[in-house]
């Protein structure tokens, strides 16, 4: 078998392409070539799009970047022909190497897509293939994109909503997941109601009325809450139990620095009082209820935070209202500030929080999520632009499904 046959079936060549000749560039002082120059069979027809053959009208001279053959950086030249279609407009024939309108071979797009999957940053699969990284983002952003339009999200029912940030500073992207499925169905710029609006608008793309949607878990963001109420009227808010976690933490923090001015011996403990019990060693335990026994102000902040903590586990609607009731009560009566400004925040989103009894939704999916992307933002050292860094979240944590050759997965 010689260099020819060989390199014709490296490329899965059919008729009525072969390979014409093949040139090596071996100078040692520049990067090594390898040039391999494709062509058809005289008098060949080709098919237009309604699948009748056309003789060649003419031909117009291509070039694309293939896999490295070894060292060699590796190319591929072609005539490629037009034909004059039965509509009489003239026509490009698709080579089967390639996508139209593509510099690059199906397999090095392949590869390419692999390296990037493989969690490799883009700058540095570009130095690897020999390209400038916006070359790469360029095959990135169409197969996300081709993807992301052939996704099927008809299913979707239950969506959470968070943003997250792209880079330092308040430049946000709102992402939105179907929580039964557990991955992210859309991603868009900002965190105003503008991005719930968005999502409405591409649900509809996809065929999903905003009545499809029963739940919707959040945080207590005023844009989210107007946004949904808006465009997905008939579906339940869920407040987000670790979003009210958070904010409770911030409470009990705020009390426990208001007292730390007042007394030094707390100043050191932030984590003694943010961390649950099992998570504390016994001499740090034993510390704990020894402060809060000594300053009875940031022991009844405590002792209210594990209280409100039973209202998780209720499954009775009734009982969890009934006992989230009493803890505000019992919240004004002790007159802690920053706990009674926490209490009032539940009493402003009642019907959200009591929603998580029934339904159980958190966006912990989300934070899952949220911290992969992340990783990857800090493996990427930051993005500039928008659209890579959702089409990136897309691969990360969008479950697409990709249609080119999967030679190297």
């Amino acid at each position: 078998m010689n260099s020819v046959q060989l390199f014709t079936l490296a490329l899965g060549l059919v008729p009525p392409w072969y390979v014409e000749r093949i040139d090596f560039d071996k100078n040692p002082k520049v990067n090594k070539r390898l040039d391999i120059y494709l062509r058809f069979k005289k008098g060949s027809k080709f098919k237009d799009k309604n699948g009748h053959e056309c003789p060649v009208h003419d031909t117009q001279e291509r070039s694309w970047q293939h896999l490295n053959f070894f060292e060699h950086t590796c190319y591929l030249h072609a005539k490629v022909p037009r034909i004059i279609g039965k509509d009489g407009k003239a026509v490009q024939v698709p080579v089967p190497w390639a996508r139209p309108q593509s510099g690059f071979t199906l397999l090095f797009e392949a590869f390419s897509m692999c390296l990037i999957e493989s969690e490799m940053p883009v700058n540095k699969a570009a130095t690897i293939l020999r390209v400038y990284p916006q070359r790469l983002w360029t095959i990135f952003n169409y197969w996300i994109k081709r993807a992301f339009k052939n996704d099927d999200q008809t299913s979707v029912e239950c969506i959470g909503i968070d943003e997250t940030s792209r880079k330092k500073g308040h430049s946000y992207v709102t992402i939105n997941v179907d929580l039964k499925k557990k991955r992210v169905i859309y991603a868009c710029k900002g965190k105003d109601e503008k991005a719930v609006d968005a999502l409405k608008a591409h649900l509809g793309e996809k065929g999903v009325p905003p009545g499809q949607i029963k739940h919707v878990s959040m945080d207590m963001s005023p844009a989210f809450i107007s946004g949904v109420t808006r465009n997905f009227p008939q579906s339940a808010i869920v407040f987000d139990r670790f979003h009210i976690a958070k904010m409770l933490n911030e409470a009990v923090d705020e009390v426990r620095k208001q007292e730390s001015r007042i007394h030094k011996a707390i100043k050191g403990h932030k984590y003694t009082f943010l961390k649950n019990n099992n998570n504390l060693s016994s001499a740090k335990l034993k510390e704990k209820y020894r402060l809060m026994e000594a300053y009875p102000a940031l022991g009844e902040t405590v002792r209210l935070r594990e209280l409100f903590n039973d209202f998780w586990e209720y499954k009775d609607v009734e009982e969890a209202s009934g006992s989230l009731a009493y803890w505000c009560d019992l919240t004004h009566e002790h007159n802690i500030g920053p706990m009674i400004k926490f209490a009032n925040s539940i009493k402003a989103h009642w019907s959200g929080v009591i929603n998580y009894v029934q339904q159980k939704i958190s966006n912990g999916v989300l934070e899952g999520i949220n911290s992969k992307i992340q990783l990857a933002k800090r493996r990427a050292r930051g993005y500039r632009n928008t659209t890579n860094f959702i089409n990136m979240i897309y691969l990360i944590a969008g479950k697409l499904k990709f249609d080119y050759p999967h030679y190297f997965t």
